[in-house]
């Protein structure tokens, strides 16, 4: 069975997971470019257009409820091209919500938004209209065409931070916002990490909590008892945590291959996230993308990522 001792599985979190995760840095031309009438009244004149927690009823009402994933019928569900065909749905991912510090490298700061710097990124998304969605959600609009509010964003957070719950988690209370934190259970508990009842907090109060492996080690590299040590075993953790079915699935990294997507189904999963490569077109469930907010970008220059991006 593999198993990384506990140290060395702190130390891929606090930092190698800053180097090995690939984003796409904002470029000369996102930083100066022109920006939407939304974007540009968000990093100026701040007037809503419509935010999280004045979204209308009309436009909430509109949207389907998202129904469990796994009472989908077959019949019901698109093939592959219909799925890749669709528009996709913006998922951003945020690691560590904290100040840069003097230890920080150059790379690490894409991966650490600061804290006003991540307050200024949410006002942006409620300020130019966007809704918050859940993977149900989105997994209902691939599979069956399932209706989604106006300019839906998912987003995501990765590995356990506590900064997650202590400045992400408010942040987004007030806009009204929800969303996904895929859990590193080998760090649960541990200084600067949530811990189990932090974790179940998050879910009672309607976040969806994901996997993500014991302690992060690439999906690339497991062989035989490693899907058990990195997915069935934390995945059954936070089951026990959180009370639900855990459905979905980051990789670490945002790594993936062909044989790790029967392993993710025949352990319940009904889909997983990459970042920002090209989805698999024979499984583009089990390869959702997203782009990494990176530390370094502006309001306008998240919205004009958003936009390129998806």
């Amino acid at each position: 069975m593999f198993r990384t001792p506990l140290f060395v599985a702190t130390a891929l979190a606090a930092s190698t997971l800053l180097t090995a995760c690939e984003t796409k840095p904002a470029t000369s031309s996102e930083k100066a470019g022109s920006a939407t009438t939304e974007a540009i009244a968000a990093d100026s004149a701040g007037t809503p257009v419509t935010s999280g927690t004045a979204a209308t009823a009309t436009d909430e009402a509109n949207a389907t409820p998202a129904p469990d994933p796994t009472s989908i019928p077959a019949g019901r569900m698109a093939g592959a091209a219909a799925i890749t065909a669709r528009p996709q749905v913006p998922i951003l991912c945020y690691h560590q919500i904290r100040d840069w510090t003097a230890r920080d490298s150059k790379n690490a700061k894409d991966y650490i938004v600061p804290v006003q710097a991540f307050k200024n990124q949410m006002k942006m998304l409620a300020d130019s209209g966007y809704h918050t969605v859940l993977p149900d959600q989105v997994y209902a609009y691939l599979t069956t065409g399932a209706k989604l509010p106006s300019k839906p964003i998912m987003l995501t957070f990765d590995d356990t931070d506590l900064d997650q719950f202590t400045v992400a988690r408010p942040t987004l209370d007030k806009l009204g916002f929800k969303a996904v934190y895929f859990i590193m259970t080998v760090s649960l508990g541990r200084p600067h990490y949530m811990s189990k009842a932090q974790v179940k907090q998050l879910s009672d109060e309607g976040n969806v909590i994901g996997s993500h492996t014991w302690d992060h080690h690439n999906v690339k590299k497991y062989q035989g008892q490693d899907w058990v040590t990195q997915i069935e075993k934390p995945t059954k953790t936070l089951e026990e945590i959180t009370g639900k079915k855990i459905n979905y699935f980051a990789y670490p990294f945002g790594l993936w291959n062909q044989q790790a997507i029967p392993e993710l189904k025949k352990r319940g999963f009904v889909g997983a996230f990459i970042l920002a490569e090209k989805r698999d077109p024979i499984d583009p469930l089990f390869t959702i993308r997203r782009i990494i907010a990176s530390g370094y970008w502006s309001p306008r220059t998240l919205h004009n990522s958003i936009v390129q991006s998806f």
